[in-house]
């Protein structure tokens, strides 16, 4: 059975059928999270007899799938076999859309890239001709990579706004199509493709090798163009009924009547994004203040990254103070959320993470100010460690579990 047949919808299979495909995905899974495993311990958490789970291992080995690493040392009797996965005999392809670049990524069985691209430029807007260059940014990495197209299993496509997971839609791209946008992408790539939000991937990724290793409940601050959050609870992403958890940037709980992009006034991503931190920036210039960001741009040309570059390489007063409002207000409105959710660990992620301590200690200020003690106590704050891989790394991860059913 081919691995990519194996892992598509499985409905007209028969009973039989249907058991023997979800055993070899188990024991493909149980192989990659494993260094070597034998028949008997296969046999043990599969509920299996040895000569099913022999069968099914054998036939992995003949796809390539897997391999036989040895033999485990015993006092006596026959040694069992001790039995492995080939990492390169199948892949997962992360793609991380930001307003500006992408990121993409192919990682193998064992989580190794072999291939990572990080911001290449591409603008992303809601129309048909943002979407095909997207496409053709994808096929172009996939080309480069000289893998045969047949081994990627699947393809997690993570974008800015709302976005269905479930269904493969977004809310906010491309959403006048009468398809869902995981098929749209699917048709022009020909590698079965899924949807994620883009916080929610950093996340997933900051949680499985990055700052969040080892934790349990976790909120990830996504601070860039605009301000999202994902959660991890007990180990897994929420998601919420409909899929659109995490749009904390959206709650209009300001009274500046500064019309957000999703059409209200007054929400937190008004005073807490790195659009937010542009627009105070140029109206203090406005009002008098100077910065040696305007010695080599024009304030209108001025973006964040310049901003964020002033502070943290020149140490440019204005601009450090511009980043401290933003770390207050964030502390102060995220307290909100540490007195209902009472996290392990908040990971402080994006773009604006590159503020380091600038951003952080404000931050950490206000949280003292309006959280309870008590959730503070036991609560870590940590910087994302992954910078502009996390995205990738969270979509590989998400696709992963997906596939085999781990989430």
């Amino acid at each position: 059975m081919v691995l990519s047949n194996l892992l598509d919808s499985q409905e007209k299979l028969s009973l039989s059928a249907l058991k023997i495909a979800r055993l070899k995905k188990n024991v493909i899974q149980r192989l990659m999270l494993e260094e070597g495993t034998t028949i008997a311990e296969l046999c043990k958490e599969n509920e299996f007899s040895v000569p099913t789970v022999t069968k099914v291992v054998g036939e992995l080995i003949e796809e390539g799938i897997a391999f036989e690493k040895g033999k485990i040392d015993t006092a006596g009797g026959r040694r069992p076999s001790i039995y492995g996965i080939n990492p390169n005999s199948a892949f997962f392809l992360g793609v991380d859309v930001r307003r500006d670049c992408v990121s993409i990524g192919l990682q193998n069985f064992k989580n190794e890239f072999i291939k990572l691209s990080t911001r290449i430029d591409y603008i992303l807007k809601n129309t048909l001709e943002s979407l095909d260059g997207l496409c053709r940014i994808i096929n172009q990495s996939i080309e480069q990579s000289g893998l045969d197209r047949n081994k990627i299993l699947g393809a997690c496509v993570a974008l800015s706004g709302r976005t269905n997971s479930a269904k493969g839609y977004s809310d906010s791209y491309f959403s006048s199509e009468s398809e869902p946008l995981s098929k749209l992408i699917e048709n022009r790539i020909n590698i079965k493709t899924f949807i994620e939000n883009d916080s929610r991937a950093m996340a997933y990724g900051e949680y499985y090798c990055g700052a969040g290793a080892g934790e349990k409940d976790v909120i990830y601050i996504n601070l860039s163009w605009g301000f999202g959050i994902s959660m991890i609870c007990n180990g897994m992403l929420y998601y919420g009924m409909s899929g659109y958890s995490g749009e904390y940037g959206h709650s209009p709980v300001l009274d500046n009547q500064i019309i957000c992009q999703c059409g209200k006034k007054g929400c937190l991503e008004t005073e807490i994004s790195g659009q937010a931190l542009i627009r105070r920036f140029r109206e203090k210039l406005a009002g008098g203040s100077t910065s040696m960001v305007t010695n080599n741009k024009k304030v209108e040309d001025i973006d964040m990254y310049d901003i964020i570059r002033a502070a943290v390489q020149y140490e440019d007063l204005f601009a450090i103070e511009i980043i401290e409002e933003v770390g207050d207000k964030l502390g102060h409105y995220l307290s909100l959320l540490l007195n209902i959710f009472n996290p392990e660990l908040v990971i402080l992620g994006g773009d604006l993470a590159a503020a380091g301590s600038y951003l952080k200690l404000p931050m950490e200020t206000a949280l003292r100010k309006y959280s309870l003690n008590l959730v503070l106590q036991n609560m870590k704050l940590k910087m994302a460690e992954l910078g502009d891989k996390a995205g990738v790394v969270g979509a590989c991860y998400i696709l992963r579990d997906r596939l085999f059913d781990m989430i």
